[in-house]
């Protein structure tokens, strides 16, 4: 069995998003010939709360390696994880590569600067490596960004440091097409000489299993029969306001949509932690919906405990933003949730046809920044047809064998192949 080096600056007990893309990684990989270990950072240098249920998820013979990282008390010099265990992490991969044998090191972004240990890792040991995009490391700014900020010192600094890491890596993959195309277009030299593959973000039907062991309950919400409650759970992408302004604006032109309907958006706000960081609630109370029809817990939950909101909801909101390569990670836990979905989409997002294709759900899609106009006319009308569907909506007969093909297990398999090409290459 071959050996895979996976570098997740944040993994569980961490409750960020993006820890869940190793975890799950790790959980299948040993089903198609590889031994996952992972490299991490030790959970005293988090600054997110940690979740211990997380931990309860992982395969129990996991092999995992923590390193220290600089602190951010007393004096939070640099928040990054990867600027701040950079050096540990780089060191321990060294070691592990040579002393473990490893056959391919491999590492999911952001946190982006941790990209950078697979070409130096490279360069001290000739191990091939990877780099999996779950969001683009340089992107186009949803507005003008003011000199020297820190978001303009980022994206400047991204323009340097992403072709270093990118020259020499064997694999490239991410989420969709459209997080990594920018890269293969800046540096057309991986074209030829790197395999390229998108694998979304799969859903994991053991996770929802999990829920029952724990005896959890909703606690930010409780049902009410004279209204259907929807759930938006995670964090908002910038793209994703402007969508968000037309629906609310179409939610407010129709009072037979606002007394019908409650959306609950929970860990959407400024910072993960921050219980008062709404991002939700200004544009809600500029239409008149605040409290009455829409909701903000602006402070992330753990994420089992999401999964226990998704299944107290009547149904899933999603939206997604005005850039097509958007695909939502939340489309595959509302379908696992065995809820009805309502989502508003970018026509070219692959969840579009996931939703579709699965009988999961109605879809509003619409044609970018041209087609936020269409948003505010048409969510009324989506959403009356979604009620009428969610009055029928029978979660055996979802399409399992559309979903399937999004599952974790279905997603390592593909990433095993991309593997297994890069070595076929390489003889």
């Amino acid at each position: 069995m071959r050996k895979i080096l996976i570098i997740s600056p944040h993994f569980p007990p961490s409750n960020l998003a993006g820890v869940h893309r190793a975890r799950l990684f790790a959980h299948h990989l040993p089903a198609f010939g590889w031994q996952p270990i992972i490299l991490t950072v030790h959970e005293k240098y988090y600054e997110e709360k940690l979740d211990w249920n997380l931990v309860k998820l992982l395969p129990s013979h996991l092999q995992i390696e923590k390193v220290r990282a600089i602190p951010v008390k007393p004096l939070r010099i640099v928040g990054d994880i990867g600027i701040r265990g950079f050096v540990p992490m780089l060191q321990k991969a060294i070691q592990l590569i040579r002393k473990e044998h490893i056959d391919f090191l491999y590492i999911p972004i952001p946190s982006n600067y941790a990209a950078l240990i697979g070409r130096l890792a490279h360069e001290f040991t000739g191990i091939p490596y990877g780099i999996d995009y779950m969001d683009p490391w340089i992107y186009r700014p949803s507005h003008s960004l003011r000199w020297f900020s820190k978001a303009w010192f980022s994206l400047r600094l991204a323009h340097v440091l992403e072709p270093i890491a990118v020259k020499k890596a064997a694999l490239i993959t991410g989420v969709a097409l459209g997080y990594y195309e920018g890269v293969i277009r800046r540096n057309p030299h991986l074209q030829k000489n790197c395999v390229l593959a998108a694998m979304p973000l799969g859903g994991e039907q053991d996770d929802h299993e999990c829920i029952g062991t724990l005896h959890s309950r909703p606690y930010l919400f409780h049902k009410r029969e004279d209204k259907f409650q929807l759930v938006y759970a995670g964090v908002m992408w910038p793209p994703a306001f402007q969508p968000l302004e037309r629906v609310c604006a179409g939610i407010a032109h129709d009072e037979s949509i606002r007394r019908q309907i409650e959306i609950h958006f929970i860990g959407t706000g400024k910072t993960p932690d921050d219980p008062q960081g709404y991002q939700i609630r200004p544009i809600a109370e500029k239409w008149g919906l605040w409290q009455q029809c829409v909701f903000e817990y602006p402070a992330r939950i753990p994420y089992l405990d999401v999964l226990v909101h998704l299944q107290a909801a009547d149904g899933i909101f999603i939206l997604g933003g005005t850039e097509p390569h958007y695909t939502p990670s939340k489309v595959y836990q509302a379908i696992l949730s065995k809820k009805p979905i309502l989502a508003v989409l970018h026509q070219a997002s692959t969840a579009v046809q996931v939703i579709r294709e699965s009988g999961a759900g109605i879809v509003l899609g619409f044609n970018g920044e041209a087609g936020l106009t269409q948003i505010e006319q048409q969510f009324a009308s989506s959403c009356a047809d979604f009620l009428a569907f969610a009055r029928q909506f029978n979660p055996n007969q979802v399409n399992r064998t559309v979903f399937e093909r999004y599952s974790a297990r279905e997603v390592t398999r593909q990433l095993a192949l991309a593997l297994e090409e890069v070595f076929r290459r390489k003889t």
